[in-house]
């Protein structure tokens, strides 16, 4: 056997510390995109007991609706916007939520949305949403990070299932979605059937200029906000509960 030669042990591990400490790469900023679905035949079966106008209903439509987000993210601050067209959509009703705009600055609590709802634009002002997450020992990988999951109740009733990255330092996410020690590239509504994934993340250069607050829309708080739906849905039935959840995520 060829003995060790102990003076080289010390350079050795100092060498392959320096080794992981390389591998180990946290991204300040960049690009994510998110793939949201929303399962058409699960909400319409929430609200439509008639089983032989689902069956007819289904063989018009797909089960899913699949629209694309980008999040653009440098430091504390934040924008997520429409991202790339998806031509299978073409057949398929507008939905609310498909042309939100927020902004947030996690360092300072600030949240501007720019929301729409048949023809009125909403300027929403208001600080970040506070959730308070339960981080689990579950793990999921989600465009080449793993990922730990964390749960949470939001808007009195909402259960939240998110996956997040320690390996993006910022604190952010889909939507109003923040508050983790790291970024969500996860989030699921397993009750309102709706999903965000991120598809791919691109750690580039943000420019700061990219990265403003929607202007766009009468100015608004989120309380306000809320009286505003409740009062312009009350006669929509069970449709009222889904487009006002979309409108205030």
């Amino acid at each position: 056997m060829r003995p060790v030669n102990f003076l080289l042990l010390p350079l050795l591990l100092l060498f392959d510390g320096n080794l992981r400490a390389q591998r180990s790469i946290f991204i300040s900023q960049g690009k994510i995109e998110y793939e949201k679905k929303f399962n058409v035949w699960a909400q319409l079966e929430s609200m439509h007991e008639d089983e032989a106008w689902m069956e007819l209903t289904k063989k018009r439509m797909p089960k899913f609706k699949t629209t694309y987000f980008d999040l653009m993210f440098s430091g504390s601050k934040t924008l997520y916007k429409p991202g790339r067209e998806n031509p299978e959509n073409n057949n398929l009703w507008s939905y609310p939520a498909e042309d939100n705009i927020v902004y947030s600055d996690l360092d300072q609590y600030k949240y501007i949305g720019q929301k729409k709802m048949y023809g009125d634009v909403f300027n929403i002002q208001d600080s970040t949403r506070k959730i308070n997450w339960k981080i689990t020992d579950e793990t999921k990988s989600i465009a080449g990070f793993t990922c730990r999951r964390a749960n949470a109740i939001v808007m009195d009733s909402i259960y939240v299932v998110a996956f997040f990255t320690e390996e993006i330092l910022s604190t952010g996410g889909p939507e109003s979605f923040n508050g983790l020690p790291g970024m969500i590239l996860g989030i699921a509504l397993p009750h309102q059937h709706i999903t965000w994934f991120a598809t791919k993340v691109q750690a580039i250069d943000v420019i700061a200029a990219n990265i403003v607050p929607p202007t766009k829309g009468k100015k608004i708080n989120q309380r306000t906000l809320k009286e505003t739906l409740t009062d312009r849905l009350k006669d929509w039935g069970a449709m009222s509960q889904i487009y006002q959840q979309a409108l205030e995520y």
